[in-house]
């Protein structure tokens, strides 16, 4: 006898999320995280990415059902059919950038990001940055509001809010796009290789300070960032088949 799925439900602080859980846990119940074989959550885009983060210590996979907004992270949500549609689900991997970031008083923080770092100016005075990438710098000073690091998965959230390019699941690349460049006027970023290690140095910190963001953990007054693919850790989505991640990105891209 195959015994049932263990899950551990995660909504979002709402009444709409709570009433979709509500009748999910009297038919399955609700077991602590770590005793989980699947984490089911319930909400919103930036719930689901909670999620995900509390995922990673105990690797547990994630299936998000919409209870929120946008939703691209998650399924459609029913309140029947779970156990199946569990059974059915593609699995999606993908591993989170690291960012390391060092403030003008001489701390380090570190965090991960399945969505984007970015860097944003602080206060009305522009934001002046140094971007190196492997070693080489490729930008002396770029002067705007700030940059995004986005991952393939995160290029739909705020990167492409920010004009930046939507990337295919599997491309292997991460985009570089700034936010309201003022010099250089005519660069509108870059595709990197997944496998790049990314340091972005703030000129003038002092005077023009920057805030370091990795999906919603916040560094202020940082002097420099460095971002690289943790390949160390591994993260798992869970999707109905016919909410492939793959493609819906792609259909991201012809959306008018």
């Amino acid at each position: 006898m195959i015994e049932p799925m263990k899950i551990h439900f995660y909504p979002a602080d709402t009444e709409k999320a709570t009433a979709g859980r509500d009748p999910l846990v009297a038919e399955f119940g609700d077991v602590p995280l770590e005793e989980a074989d699947v984490i089911v959550a319930c909400g919103g885009d930036g719930l689901m990415l909670r999620a995900l983060h509390d995922s990673i210590r105990h690797r547990k996979p994630v299936f998000g059902m919409n209870r929120g907004s946008v939703g691209f992270l998650l399924n459609e949500y029913r309140a029947d059919g779970l156990a199946a549609r569990l059974a059915k689900a593609h699995t999606v991997r993908i591993n989170p950038l690291h960012m390391r970031a060092r403030t003008t008083n001489g701390e380090t923080h570190a965090a991960l990001a399945i969505n984007e770092v970015s860097l944003l100016r602080e206060t009305h005075q522009t934001a002046k940055l140094r971007i190196t990438v492997d070693g080489v710098v490729r930008l002396e000073e770029l002067s705007g509001d700030g940059i995004i690091v986005a991952t393939p998965a995160g290029s739909t959230a705020y990167n492409l809010a920010a004009h930046g390019p939507i990337i295919p699941l599997g491309a292997g690349i991460m985009a570089l796009t700034p936010l309201s460049p003022f010099r250089p006027r005519r660069w509108r970023g870059a595709l990197l290789p997944l496998s790049s290690r990314i340091r972005l140095d703030v000129l003038d910190a002092d005077k023009r300070p920057v805030a370091a963001v990795a999906d919603f953990t916040e560094v202020r007054d940082v002097e420099s960032v460095e971002i690289w693919r943790d390949k160390a850790i591994e993260i798992s989505l869970l999707f109905d088949p016919e909410m492939n991640l793959a493609e819906r990105i792609i259909k991201e891209q012809f959306m008018p």
